[in-house]
């Protein structure tokens, strides 16, 4: 006969006595429980005590968190969150340099724990700990030099403990002072610095500017690009990726008016508007300095690394959200000379450009004739043809900077359309128009950056004006595509689906210059591409004749029998789950996988990225399928439903989902990506009887679907079909020769 549900077989350890073996009711209080554990080793004062986890995590069991305690988890009998708190406070005090360091390193590891830290908060430990840290420094100034082992490892420790307290989210970060901060930004300033203390001092940096207003005022006085340079020069890529962390932040919080810096001071403060600083950016060369220390640098690039410069990226498009939302006004005379320049460099090139012989009818006729060959919609007043936002004065901007610094190209390809048919001719001033727009969705501008996107494009970095370049090679390309298909003006959206495609294949290689994204997209003509489509059509080719469909019906349980047991392997395998919070991205890991007989599921916390699949058995905690009531994605999961700044986020509640168990107990995923998303929640609902509903399934399905039928209706009529695979051939006598594939 099975066991109460409610009771849980569990081993309880003490310092110095043999573990215990244990039964433990859910139902009772948890004193009762600790109460009966002392008694069994004549322990007094059981309030004293609490039972914690005797993994690697240390985490303290209370009323919220005992359904999480299974069936073979090992406890540990160890002092209250309570007393364990007032210990270290005082012990942090003590007047000897072993015994504080000792503490501050068992607060480090402890603080972890948000029973813990509620506890050591409710003491006012995070102001001893700021006091420690605007205070303390001075006190050993002078045993730096005799002890500056033990000096370093004490603020490392100091730090670390108060970023993992600040973590939980318990105490405001309005609460600091102007010293702390300046104390902070001052580990951030020195030219030599332990880099453990350099890394939790630029982590609570980015927390300050992220969490409070007020705080990224007075981070931005402190903290200047210049002195934050150096740190990317290094070559320690995790000081590297906290210093962008540290730019994203200032830049993401950075204010929308007060749009001046302090020139004659030649201080680059970062207290000033987005644009102004993008021109600080510019002229202290930050996008070179990461192109040459972190992207190019020999190594490769870490996820995390990855995130960042992703998120860099985006803000720095995002930059161009005023202008892409701002409409022109066609009274304006600074914006009509825009038009009127493009115009002089097409046609007046080498004419003066205040030439203003003949009559005003004269030239609005000529005016009204070279608009038409620019390709405007309205040729009488091109200014309406920018009133549409997006693209709005962003579209005009890209074909002056076209014009400028691209001349020759410009110039050739108005001339080129100018002398065509009518019906043949590419409108340069309306492509421009739809292209802007095409690549400002391509790239999301105006979007908030992802909490989970990896996806940067170093090509983007190799050039200060990046998007403008952009926009250059990609009206080259619809002019040549235009050709190509021999379009006329019934064909332009035909023509735009075209190019953005081309743009879209040629942007998925990851190319690492604008040259390569240009020979990328040379390689794929308008030819190249319907060979493309043509290819990929025949692959997912749907037969509708009777016999295919009923032969479909029939080997379809087979296949869909087969993708289930690969969704089985692939989490009997596991995957590597990133613990998330709304204070930014942490190297903090958890595994999940199931058992080989698909009856339990084993999930614990990592230290670190694991490299290849994680044992059973270093995995604590389990969940028997049985257990599991339902499977819920998207904002249906309770972690969406919590975590505010979560819920927001389009790409994150795509990647959530949740096994629910028991009453009101949940274990709560986000996916590393889309895939792992389709894997698990495919794998889950397969384990609980259902159908898989994802994409990939869907994908999945019409790929084996399609290549099973072809195998099937091929005419091997005497043609016999060996059992075994042949032999390998025996190697040749020399080498010398040369196969050409082409």
């Amino acid at each position: 006969m099975p066991p109460p549900a409610d009771i849980v077989k569990v081993a309880i350890e003490w310092p110095g006595a043999y573990p215990k073996l244990m039964e433990i009711d859910q139902k009772k209080p948890l004193s009762a429980i600790i109460k009966e554990v002392c008694d069994g080793w004549s322990l007094a004062n059981h309030e004293y005590f609490a039972l914690q986890h005797a993994d690697s995590s240390n985490f303290y069991i209370t009323e919220k968190n005992r359904n999480e305690i299974k069936n073979g988890t090992i406890l540990r009998l160890t002092t209250s969150p309570a007393q364990n708190a007032q210990q270290l406070h005082e012990r942090i005090q003590s007047s000897s340099m072993d015994a504080k360091l000792e503490a501050l390193k068992d607060l480090a590891s402890l603080s972890r724990d948000v029973t813990f830290a509620q506890e050591f908060i409710n003491l006012d430990g995070i102001s001893l700990l700021t006091q420690m840290v605007e205070s303390g420094t001075e006190r050993y100034q002078k045993l730096q030099k005799i002890m500056k082992p033990c000096f370093g490892d004490m603020l490392s420790f100091t730090l670390t403990a108060f970023v993992e307290l600040m973590d939980h989210g318990i105490v405001s970060w309005d609460t600091f002072s102007v010293a702390f901060i300046k104390k902070i930004a001052s580990f951030v300033n020195k030219s030599a610095i332990d880099i453990s203390i350099l890394q939790r001092s630029l982590a609570i940096l980015e927390s300050m500017v992220l969490n409070s207003h007020d705080l990224y005022q007075k981070v931005a006085q402190e903290i200047t690009i210049g002195q934050l340079i150096p740190h990317l020069q290094g070559s320690d890529q995790e000081i590297q990726t906290y210093t962008i962390a540290v730019i994203n932040a200032l830049f993401l919080k950075a204010p929308d008016e007060r749009r001046q810096v302090d020139v004659e001071s030649n201080v680059d403060i970062l207290d000033c508007p987005l644009t102004e600083m993008a021109n600080i950016l510019a002229q202290k060369q930050l996008r070179s300095i990461i192109l040459t220390h972190v992207i190019r640098a020999q190594r490769a690039i870490n996820n995390e690394m990855a995130h960042q410069l992703y998120v860099l990226q985006v803000l720095t498009f995002n930059l161009l959200e005023d202008r892409m939302m701002t409409k022109m006004d066609p009274q304006d005379q600074a914006q009509r000379d825009i038009i009127f320049e493009l115009r002089r460099i097409a046609f007046d090139a080498e004419s003066e450009p205040n030439n203003n012989s003949g009559s005003m009818e004269k030239r609005k006729s000529m005016y009204t004739r070279d608009y038409k060959k620019l390709g405007f919609i309205n040729h009488v007043n091109p200014a309406m043809d920018f009133t549409q936002t997006p693209p709005g004065m962003l579209a005009l901007d890209n074909m002056l900077y076209f014009a400028k610094h691209h001349q020759d190209a410009y110039i050739r390809i108005v001339l080129e359309n100018s002398s065509r048919e009518d019906k043949h001719e590419c409108p340069f001033g309306r492509s421009s128009i739809e292209l802007t727009k095409m690549l400002c969705e391509i790239l999301k501008v105006g979007e908030l950056p992802s909490e989970t996107c990896n996806d940067f494009h170093p090509m983007f970095f190799t050039h200060d004006r990046s998007f403008e370049e952009f926009f250059c090679i990609c009206i080259q390309l619809l002019n040549k595509t235009w050709k190509e298909m021999r379009a006329t003006s019934e064909d332009f959206n035909k023509v735009m689906q075209v190019v953005k495609e081309q743009v879209m294949r040629a942007l998925t290689t990851k190319p690492s210059s604008l040259d390569q994204f240009k020979s990328k997209l040379q390689n794929l003509s308008y030819t190249e591409i319907l060979k493309i489509r043509q290819s990929e059509r025949m692959n997912q080719e749907d037969f509708q004749s009777r016999p295919i469909l009923e032969l479909k019906e029939k080997i379809q349980p087979e296949i869909l029998e087969l993708i289930k047991q690969q969704r089985l392997n692939r989490l009997v395998e596991g995957t590597c789950f990133r613990k998330l919070n709304s204070r930014r991205r942490q190297d903090k890991f958890w595994y999940c996988r199931l058992s080989p007989n698909h009856k339990v599921l084993h999930y614990g916390d990592l230290e670190e990225s694991p490299q290849g699949e994680v044992p059973h058995d270093s995995l604590q905690d389990k969940l028997p399928v049985a257990d599991i009531k339902a499977v819920v994605t998207g904002k249906d999961c309770p972690h969406m439903k919590e975590k505010g700044a979560l819920k927001q986020n389009k790409e994150v509640l795509e990647l959530a989902f949740s096994i629910l168990y028991d009453s009101n107990c949940q274990l709560n995923f986000i996916a590393p990506d889309k895939h792992e998303y389709c894997i698990w929640t495919d794998g889950l609902n397969a384990l609980l009887g259902k159908d898989m509903m994802s994409d990939l399934t869907r994908n999945d399905l019409d790929t084996l679907l399609s290549m099973e039928i072809k195998l099937r209706l091929l005419d091997l009529e005497n043609i016999q079909i060996p059992d075994a695979p042949p032999p390998i051939p025996k190697e040749p006598s020399n080498y010398d020769f040369v196969y050409d594939c082409n």
